[in-house]
């Protein structure tokens, strides 16, 4: 038996928008049911994002403590962003957020894990990336703004993070997803077993 998730689409017989953001934006959804009743759906509609396990040659791992206001805490993360470009290369995109949010450049990308973080509201996909064989990157520090303004920036052994994330003391979905995928991976066929850096994305199609 084979265990994948599969394409479907249950058809919408009315559909609107009521807000939209910045960057995101609300649709509500008439969808019928498999019974034939019709339903209403509303969800958040998201571009899609990139996140970082950035690993260095001692087995740490980068990562940022940044100020989220809707949960009220202040939250240990893997570098990411969004994919602000319609069909752009998540890998690009990935080493995009590496830079400006901390400065660094790696050789060695792959493909960590797909996820989508809360499938039940929002359409929101995510691509986790391994990174590796860093070092700093030149010129100019990118400047930060708003929440970015206050970041911390720490290497942290991924056996710590794993301990954190396992006691229930670390929260972020892709740090999270991203330390555990991490480990299992290096605990099996390791990391040159992982998919590569351009394989392909269905949830976001992007040009190579």
């Amino acid at each position: 038996m084979t265990i994948k998730d599969t394409p479907e689409e249950w058809r919408v017989t009315a559909t609107a928008t009521p807000f939209r953001g910045n960057k995101t934006g609300v649709r509500t959804d008439d969808v019928v049911m498999p019974d034939g009743s019709v339903a209403r759906r509303d969800y958040q509609v998201h571009p899609g994002s990139v996140a970082v396990v950035a690993l260095d040659e001692d087995g740490r791992v980068l990562v940022l403590r940044q100020y989220r206001h809707p949960v009220r805490q202040r939250l240990w993360e893997i570098p990411a962003g969004l994919l602000d470009v319609p069909g752009e290369n998540p890998l690009t995109a990935a080493q995009r957020e590496l830079y400006e949010e901390a400065h660094v450049k790696a050789v060695d990308w792959r493909v960590l894990a797909d996820v989508y973080p809360t499938p039940g509201g929002c359409d929101e996909a995510v691509r986790i990336f391994l990174a590796r064989d860093l070092s700093q990157a030149e010129g100019e520090r990118f400047p930060v703004l708003d929440e970015e303004a206050d970041m911390e920036l720490a290497r942290v052994p991924l056996q710590d993070l794993l301990r954190g994330v396992l006691a229930g003391d670390l929260h972020n979905n892709c740090l999270v997803v991203g330390v555990l995928s991490l480990t299992a991976a290096l605990a099996g066929e390791g990391a040159g077993s992982l998919r590569p850096a351009e394989a392909p994305w269905p949830a976001r199609p992007f040009e190579a």
